[in-house]
């Protein structure tokens, strides 16, 4: 691991921006102020934002950089490709970021969701070159990027950017050996090129911290006294080459009982891993709508409507039974392209399925959980 990032003081729980506390639909100042101090008397030091999360790095600024020495937190901030096609608007982008950060240089600064496509657009823009440039002149401390592609992908990415210095992967219990997501073989990608990592979504999305979720029961009677959500932390960033865990915590009880799991952080016994591996067996058991994510069914729709994607949103809600956090993934899901209720019923998507789904009856449930 880079010994420049290992020199300096970061808390191994992340403090993430995305899910923070609303009142009367504007943020909710007090609780995250209460959050934060609660956070840094904890010894933590990383906090996590983006130019793309609606109003975070504002919070960030008033929270964090108004109220405490700059030197003694540690601020990340992410660049979204998907937003800036040159590079005139890369540096706005940045310099924005600098402004609502409040601050003139940022630690930790990442492109954003880097997958084939992303990678594509970075080489195309010249990013690699441009976070490398902001690192010369002192804009930023560490450059690197989030991940949401294939191991092959990430695979060319570190072979070709060795100036890499850290990488955001998604790590869960559940996603770890999912074929679809292949959370083992990513952190082991990263390894092999003796990369720090990152771990964003280890509660996936605060599923994995649900009550309601068919494995709970089994965790609460395995350990009566810890939370669902701590066995999640634990399985992440008990992972060696992890030196940060994001847990985005939208309340000051979620920010305890983390503070609680990393306090006491304990490495996972042979019996607990074989518990989290039967709650993987538990949930993936669960009924769900049977998408292999093949996307022939978006390239027939004539209304561009991202089918896959809704269809893995709608299966979180039915193996989880919950709706924490959804809504918003589900606005974030819908804001570039068409609603689930905008869907014509002309089910033109069913004849390209594979699977046979009725594709149709189930964007309409997805309309009805979420645009109501």
């Amino acid at each position: 691991m880079s010994k420049t990032i290992l020199s300096e003081k970061i808390g191994k729980l992340g403090f993430g921006f995305m899910w923070l506390p609303r009142k009367d639909g504007v943020f909710d100042t007090g609780q995250i102020n209460r959050m934060t101090d609660a956070f840094i008397e904890s010894g933590g030091t990383y906090f996590d934002a983006s130019y793309s999360y609606e109003g975070a790095e504002a919070a960030i600024c008033e929270a964090v950089v108004k109220r405490y020495p700059r030197g003694d937190v540690q601020l990340a901030t992410k660049l979204p490709l998907d937003m800036a096609t040159s590079a005139e608007e890369m540096e706005k982008l940045f310099v924005t970021s600098l402004e609502r950060l409040g601050t003139d240089y940022i630690d930790f600064y990442l492109l954003q969701e880097i997958n084939a496509t992303g990678s594509r657009e970075a080489e195309v823009l010249g990013a690699w070159d441009y976070l490398a440039g902001l690192k010369a002149k002192g804009l930023i401390r560490h450059m690197g990027f989030s991940f949401h592609g294939t191991p092959e992908a990430l695979e060319k990415i570190l072979g070709r950017h060795p100036e890499v210095e850290f990488t955001q992967l998604q790590i869960n219990y559940l996603d770890w050996e999912d074929p679809n997501v292949q959370s083992r073989r990513m952190y082991e990608i990263a390894r092999k090129h003796d990369l720090p990592i990152i771990v964003m979504g280890p509660l996936k999305g605060g599923l994995l911290a649900s009550e309601a979720s068919p494995s709970a029961s089994l965790l609460r009677g395995a350990d009566p006294h810890v939370s669902v959500a701590s066995w999640a932390l634990r399985f992440a960033a008990q992972l060696s080459s992890v030196f940060v865990t994001l847990s985005d915590m939208s309340s000051l009880e979620q920010m305890t009982d983390n503070i609680e799991t990393f306090t006491s952080l304990k490495t996972l016994s042979d019996s607990e891993l074989a518990i989290l591996d039967k709650a993987v067996g538990i949930i993936n058991a669960e009924p769900h709508i049977d998408c292999i994510g093949c996307r022939h069914c978006t390239d027939d729709c004539p209304l561009y409507l991202r089918i896959p994607d809704l269809i893995a949103l709608y299966n979180d809600y039915l193996v989880h039974r919950t709706v924490t956090n959804l809504d918003d993934r589900y606005k974030r899901l819908i804001r570039d392209t068409g609603k689930a209720g905008d869907c014509a019923g002309c089910h033109v998507c069913e004849g390209s399925c594979r699977n046979k789904v009725k594709i149709v009856d189930t964007i309409e449930k997805i309309a009805a959980l979420f645009e109501q």
